[in-house]
């Protein structure tokens, strides 16, 4: 676990973070241990491993607000929540207090060999997302490479991919480090389906401009 300005940051493996400052914020819930119901959960695309049916009922409760890319509000079905509010690339909401802001996620050189597509097309309005709690910034970037959206973002804390394959690789990511200029950088997407604790490390031992923070998954 990660506190910065009093906000827990814990990890659950892959994309999957739980932000905690009086409120729950869970990110992308993906192969839980436990339930965690949470206030709000933020999900940024509708891939298996990103929006978990089976995880989503851990996470949420007739309390809970979901917000999400559209592809995945419009179909996520029946599944007990308070509300569910749709997020575009660019567009703002405010939740509980928590402005939450859309940042568009896609690939430009990751391509699907089956499709001949990136596996995340620009079209699909795929989101990151830049969290403001209480003034301080945390920016999920979802599954994108390094894409013009993302420069100068400022955030308190990155957390990015460093996988390659679908995401950014740890080279990248080094890149995607310095056009977004966060003050500390976690890697992610790392250590299921695709990617070692190997690209967490060579993405450390290569940021030079700010802190690096690898994380240890929560049980």
């Amino acid at each position: 676990m990660l506190e910065h300005n009093s906000i827990k940051i814990r990890w659950f493996g892959h994309d999957a973070f739980l932000l905690e400052k009086d409120l729950k914020i869970m990110i992308d819930p993906y192969r839980l241990s436990k339930h965690i119901k949470a206030d709000i959960v933020l999900l940024s695309h509708d891939h298996f491993d990103h929006m978990s049916a089976e995880d989503l009922e851990k996470v949420s409760s007739n309390k809970t607000i979901i917000v999400a890319a559209k592809e995945c509000v419009d179909r996520i079905g029946k599944l007990q929540c308070k509300e569910k509010i749709s997020l575009l690339p660019g567009e703002e909401k405010t939740v509980n207090g928590i402005k939450i802001k859309g940042i568009a996620a896609y690939n430009i050189n990751k391509i699907n060999p089956n499709t001949k597509k990136p596996f995340h097309p620009k079209e699909d309005n795929k989101i990151g997302f830049l969290i403001n709690i209480d003034n301080t910034t945390i920016y999920h970037t979802g599954d994108s490479d390094l894409v013009p959206e993302m420069s100068n973002l400022q955030p308190d804390v990155l957390l990015v991919p460093v996988s390659g394959t679908y995401v950014m690789t740890a080279e990248e990511a080094v890149q995607a480090v310095d056009a977004i200029k966060p003050k500390i950088a976690i890697p992610m997407h790392f250590g299921t389906i695709v990617g070692t604790m190997k690209d967490a490390q060579e993405f450390k031992n290569a940021v030079t401009r700010c802190k690096v923070h690898i994380p240890t998954k929560e049980p």
